[in-house]
């Protein structure tokens, strides 16, 4: 049973997400001839507050608002 996992930062609207799964379950149906209703498809979404890379998150690297304060890599 073929698994797809995706994991997101919120912002996308449920008609976006449902148009993901849609997509990815077909790729993975026409990419390895798989039964459709053997495929499951989950989508995870993270807020923007709680992803990070070299210690700036997203919502940090999106725009103005309040950020962390000092810290490794910022003043």
């Amino acid at each position: 049973m073929p698994l797809v996992e995706v994991t997101l930062a919120e912002g996308r609207t449920p008609a976006q997400i449902r148009a993901l799964i849609h997509e990815l379950h077909e790729a993975v149906v026409r990419a390895i001839d798989a039964a459709p209703s053997s495929v499951r498809v989950i989508v995870r979404e993270v807020p923007t507050t709680h992803w990070a890379g070299g210690d700036v998150t997203l919502a940090e690297r999106r725009g103005p608002g309040p950020g962390p304060g000092p810290g490794p890599g910022r003043p």
